[in-house]
Parts: structure tokens; sequence; C-alpha cells
């Protein structure tokens, strides 16, 4: 389980119509995804191809890894493509006859509803196409053009039903539920209304609205100027491993290389990164500044008492799920402070500092191709039941991955949901290392979800959000590691598995917690009238650090340049986004510790999160499957996981 920091798109402000844009480009994790008729636009689309569970299963085929996916199940050829780009393009312009007409009445709201809604799933299946095209071959010019075009509907779209929140909100409450009732259009669109309503007294009149909006492009300069600095400005340090090998520093260097095996080498390629980041510090301070402050304004002007608030109202998270996270997190950091001492006898050092916390505890000298890797994962959703695992197997030979890495493809993994009524489209680099196996099957979890939501949700109810959408990737992570080391033929082969989902643990959980923590302190420094400089910056930061890795007890040594690391996180310009990472591994913990210790019952708890897919706020399926996210409990999972990993290892250690 990789340390993951990729993620989603956030929603759009329309999230309930704008349905799958992120569930589609959720998993480029992850993950990527997700689209909108006066005239009928679903008539030109051919049939769903998703698969029934009878199915037998498919050997992933030579043809199969060397062709990659087959695109043909969205349009036959470019010429099917570019008709449909004309249709959605007139669909879009259907649209506007609905401004101004949907407080006429009920049945006027209906097909309105209906017209966006199957516009922007026929913009998904076309946006879909040319972002997956542009992925196998990102040098090549006509499918970076083909994709610009899909990419500039998106803003048409969303100029020509900008009308939508407005005018439902405009229509009498009484009204509105009336209307619901008698009328059959309506009933997939219950969850938007409602969710519309919800946010009602935070919705602007409309001068202030038109305010805001244009304001966000100044609002946003912080980001750019931070993304534009560290990418492309800054100069990052060229260095010379011990092994003769040079390289260069960058963001993504730095994480290649920060985990080598030479210890002169990790210090020194934290030193000397960490060091270009401090000569920047004030400007990248504040570029975090602005970034919060530009949260806290748009929370204030919206009338929410925190900038937290108005992030976690997107989708109706209590702010208890957040605080009980950091809480519980800092109650059991011991359990961290295990994990450090028992790594650096992993490692073979004594006095371990903060560049000691990436290399591999343990390795194995073991090859996995791409058919193990599915006979190992489907070997290991044996517990998810017969009919979930039929699904997989009906589904996995098919032409639905591009596999082999290639010149000119895009890095990374994901899996992309955006086409409803086609199926997942999973992007993989198989290299045929552990990594490779991990990444099968977590983006696996992302495509079995999208296929189970989309079998039991109609379109405008099958987009899952964000805080639910990584708990079945991990689900099937933490699986495959438990079938593996189960079937670990030697004490290296298991203790090599433990470590693994220990480390992924540090990293996924306890990490990302204490980033949200520092993301929580900031904020509320500038809520408080305060300010944010790089001096202060550091010793926030540097404050939660030494205590999450037990600085002064002397668990592991935190260098001062290395406080600066806050300037390296690009996760803290999305929003409070990051704690969603440690909630969802604890959920999924938590609910496969049920499933594998209960029954039936404990199962289709579990199943029932995948199929609900947008259809209620992500916290209330949830609890309705037996995991309230505001409860310590959920988060002990991962504690008691943890301990337990740690104990097989010491036993392992201890008998060699």
């Amino acid at each position: 389980m990789p340390e993951r920091m990729s993620g989603r798109k956030p929603r759009t402000l329309i999230a309930y119509l704008v349905l799958l844009m992120s569930v589609s480009l959720q998993s480029v994790v992850g993950s990527a995804q997700s689209t909108p008729e006066l005239s009928n636009p679903e008539l030109s689309n051919p049939e769903p191809s998703i698969p029934e569970p009878s199915i037998p299963e498919q050997a992933i085929s030579k043809q199969a890894i060397e062709n990659g996916w087959d695109l043909t199940d969205l349009y036959p050829d470019i010429t099917a493509w570019e008709a449909a780009q004309k249709d959605v393009s007139k669909q879009i312009n259907e649209t506007t006859q609905c401004r101004g007409q949907l407080n006429i009445n009920a049945d006027t709201l209906g097909k309105c509803l209906q017209s966006v809604s199957g516009t922007y799933k026929n913009l998904m299946r076309l946006y879909t196409h040319s972002f997956l095209a542009k992925d196998t071959d990102l040098a090549n010019s006509a499918l970076l053009e083909r994709h610009t075009l899909a990419e500039d509907l998106f803003t048409t779209y969303s100029e020509a039903i900008s009308f939508l929140e407005p005018e439902l909100l405009s229509i009498d409450k009484d009204t509105l539920n009336q209307w619901q009732k008698s009328t059959a259009e309506l009933n997939n669109f219950d969850f938007l209304i409602r969710n519309t309503l919800r946010k009602a007294a935070h919705v602007l009149p409309e001068r202030e609205e038109r305010i805001i909006a244009a304001a966000s492009a100044p609002l946003r300069v912080a980001s750019s100027t931070y993304n534009i600095l560290t990418n492309a400005e800054i100069p990052w340090p060229e260095m010379t491993l011990s092994t003769g090998e040079q390289i260069k520093l960058t963001p993504s260097g730095y994480t290649k290389n920060r985990g080598v095996k030479d210890r002169s080498d990790r210090k020194a390629v934290f030193d000397a990164f960490f060091s270009r980041y401090k000569n920047y510090q004030q400007t990248l301070a504040q570029t975090l500044t602005g970034q919060v402050q530009a949260q806290v304004f748009e929370a204030r002007m919206r009338g929410y008492p925190s900038a937290l608030a108005k992030s976690l109202a997107t989708d109706n998270i209590p702010e208890a799920v957040y605080r009980t996270l950091v809480t519980t997190v800092n109650n059991n950091l011991p359990t961290l402070h295990r994990y450090l001492k028992l790594h650096a006898k992993l490692i073979a050092i004594d006095d371990p500092h903060y560049y000691d916390v990436y290399p591999a505890g343990a390795d194995i000298d073991r090859q996995y191709s791409i058919n193990d890797a599915d006979q190992l994962l489907g070997d290991a959703l044996t517990p998810l039941g017969d009919k979930y695992l039929q699904l997989y197997k009906s589904s996995v030979g098919k032409g639905w991955m591009h596999i082999a890495p290639a010149e000119g493809k895009r890095s990374g993994a994901y899996a992309m949901s955006a086409a409803y009524d086609v199926h997942p489209y999973l992007l993989l680099n198989h290299n045929n290392d552990f990594d490779s196996v991990s990444a099968f099957a977590h983006e696996w979890g992302h495509g079995m979800h999208s296929l189970l939501t989309q079998k039991n949700q109609p379109f405008a109810k099958s987009e899952y959000a964000t805080f639910i959408a990584e708990i079945a990737a991990i689900s099937h992570e933490l699986l495959l590691f438990r079938h593996l080391s189960e079937q670990a033929s030697t004490a290296q082969e298991k203790l090599f598995y433990l470590v693994e989902e220990l480390q992924g643990l540090r990293g996924t959980f306890f990490r990302q917690t204490q980033f949200a923590e520092f993301e929580l302190a900031i904020h509320e420094e500038v809520e408080k009238g305060g300010a944010l400089s790089a001096d202060k910056l550091n010793s926030i930061y540097g404050a939660t650090l030494k205590r999450y890795y037990g600085h002064d007890q002397g668990v592991m040594y935190i260098d001062d340049v290395y406080t600066v690391e806050w300037a390296y996180i690009p996760h803290f310009y999305r929003n409070f986004y990051v704690y969603q990472y440690a909630t969802s591994i604890s959920a999924a913990y938590y609910l496969m510790d049920k499933v594998l210790t209960g029954g039936q019952k404990e199962r289709q708890q579990y199943l029932s999160i995948l199929e609900a897919g947008g259809s209620d706020y992500p916290y209330d399926i949830l609890k309705r499957a037996g995991a309230d996210m505001a409860s310590p409990k959920i988060y002990e999972a991962v504690i008691k996981r943890c301990n337990q990993l740690m104990d097989e290892i010491e036993i392992i250690l201890k008998s060699s």
C-alpha cells in the first residue's frame, strides 16, 4: 500500500449534475472519470457493455497486454467521435431553452433536468474517449487537440447551465416537494434537489454570486504561482550518488531517491532538496498564505463559521469526523513511535533521523506478471463473495486495461469511469514488480466500485464522493496483503508483505493526518486574525512533525532544515483534501475487519456502499453500513492492525 498523494479532481459547483466528472478524473489516483436532452442525445449511444456476473473468467491475453484498451466500446471510429462532438455541442445549446423555465411546473422541471443530465452524460462519454486516447501518446498533437475540444465543451456546458442552481432555489420548497411526489420524471433527481436546498443558506444574491465568480481567478493566483514556482522556476539541485548515478532533485526526483539504500546519500538528498525550499521559503510562505486567505474569504462571504466548515459542507461531512481523526491519531502516537523504532531495527540503524523514514524495511526477489497480479487479486477477493468475484473475473479479461509501459504514455495508474453506460477503463504501467501488483489491485477497486454503482444507480445518482472513492481501492489492497502474507512460503517473503503493509499505513494514515492537523492549524491562525510567515509556518509544521515522530522522546530526530517540508506538499492548495486519505484507509480497515470476521450481513453492508454511488451523503452511506466516521473506533481499527503487524514482524525477527 504505497504512500498515495495523487487524487481526483474536486467537484464542480453543480456537483450532482456535473455528475461523473470527478468519478472519472477521480481515479487518476487513483483515477480519472465522467456527462448531458431536449432532443434525445442517448439514442446514438451503443448499448451498455457492463458484464453480467455469470460470464466466466477471462485470462488476460498476450494480445490484450500488447494492444491496450479497446476504445471502440465508446465510439466505433474517429468519425463517430467527431459526429458526437457536434451533437453534444447542439445539445448544450438546447439546454439554454430551460433558462427561466424551471419554476413553471413539475413537467417542465423534470424535462429540463433530464435534458441537462443527458447532455452531461454524453459530454462525459466524449471526454472519456479523448482523455484515454491522448494518455496513450502524450506527444501526439492530434490526440491532444481532440482532447482540448472536449475540454472546451465543458466550459461551454458550465456557462450554459449556470442558471440551474439559482432557479431551483427560487421555487417554493412546499411546491417543489409536491412536484417531486407527483412527477415520475423527478425521481432520479431527488438527491440533487435535496442537496441544492441544503446549501440555500450559503447561496448569495445574484449580484454577490457574480462578484464571487469574478473573484475566482484572482483567488487562484496563489495556487498558480506555487505551481509555476515549484515546477518551472526554482533551479533544483543536481548531485551524484555514491553509486555514481547523477540525479536532479526536482520534487519527483526527490520522491524517487529519498529512500536510497546508502544512508549518506539519503542525508545528502534530504539536505539538498529541503535547503532549496529554504532559499525560497518567504515566497512560498506568501503563496500558502494567499491560498489560506482565499479559502477563509469565501467561507466568510458565504456565511460559514470557518474554511473547514465550508469545505466539509460540499459533501455534508460532520466536522466531528475531521477532529475525531486528528484527536484519535494523537492519542495513539505511541503506535507510530513503535513502528519507527521497529523500522530503524529493520534497516539496522541506532540513531534514526527523518531521512531514514523511506528505505524499504524488507525486500524480496520476485517478479509478478500481469496474470500473476490477476490471479493473486482474484484469490484475495474471495471474502467479498461469489457475485463480487464473478463480476471481477468477467471483467478483467476484457479490453478495458492499458497495461504495458510505452514511450509517450502517461505515467502512473488510474481508473476512468466517466462513461456511465460503457464500463471503466484502467491505465496501468505494469513493471512486473510488487508496486505494480498493488497498483493493479487498487485500480480494480475503483473499477469494481464504478461497476456496482452503475448497475444499481441511475446516472443522476452515480457519482460517489471523494470521501468514499478510495475505500474500495484500499480494501482491495489490504485483502491482497492479507492473502499474500498468509500464503507466503518463507519467513522472508511473509516479512516483506507485512512490512510493505505497515509502511503504507504510516504514509497513508499517520502522515496524511499530520498534514490535516497542520492544514487546520494554519487556517485557524488566519481566522483568528493572525499572520503567517515562513518562520511561523516552519514553527507550526516543525512542532507537529516532531510530535508525530517522537523527536523529544528520542524516537526520530528531525533536523531543523526539514521543517520547511510544508512547502513541498502541493495538496495544501487543495482545500482540506488530504484528511480523506486517512479516513478512507480507516474505513477500509474497519469494514474489511467486519467482513473477514463476520458473515453475509457484514459483506452486504460493505457492498451497499459501492452500490449506493452518489444517492446520498457519503457520511450517511457509511453510517448505514455500520461505519460512523465520527467515532474513534473507526480509526482505532487502523491502530489495531498496525500493532498486529508489528507483533507478527517481531515474532519473525526473533526466530530468524
